[in-house]
């Protein structure tokens, strides 16, 4: 037998409880939740990243402005694209154990009949 077969077993959830869960409230609710963060926090992302390439681009005087020694506003900017990024992904975490992971874990008891 391949790796890519696969033999349905009496745990394994029917497709039918699939259609179920998908249409379940709770399932409803978890993509909001995490539609709710993502695409917002993605178009800001989007927005800030776009404002610093363009600013590279079109604002060369304003980008090379000296702040402290050798370190202009470019490279500030620059380095605060990634200080976003961690901040980002610590918020998404923050939420996703506080918002979705319980919703998701409920979801997945159901899905496979756990009691617990």
């Amino acid at each position: 037998m391949s790796t890519a077969e696969h033999t349905p077993t009496d745990s394994a959830p029917d497709a039918q409880k699939w259609v179920d869960v998908q249409n379940s409230p709770d399932f409803a609710q978890l993509k909001h939740r995490l539609r709710s963060f993502v695409f917002p926090v993605s178009g800001l992302f989007l927005a800030w990243y776009l404002i610093y390439v363009l600013l590279a681009d079109y604002a060369h005087g304003f980008m090379s402005t000296k702040v402290v020694g050798n370190i202009n506003v470019g490279l500030i900017l620059g380095l605060l694209q990634f200080v976003s990024t961690f901040v980002i992904t610590t918020l998404y975490v923050r939420h996703a154990n506080k918002n979705l992971d319980p919703l998701a874990e409920k979801l997945r008891h159901e899905l496979e009949g756990d009691a617990s």
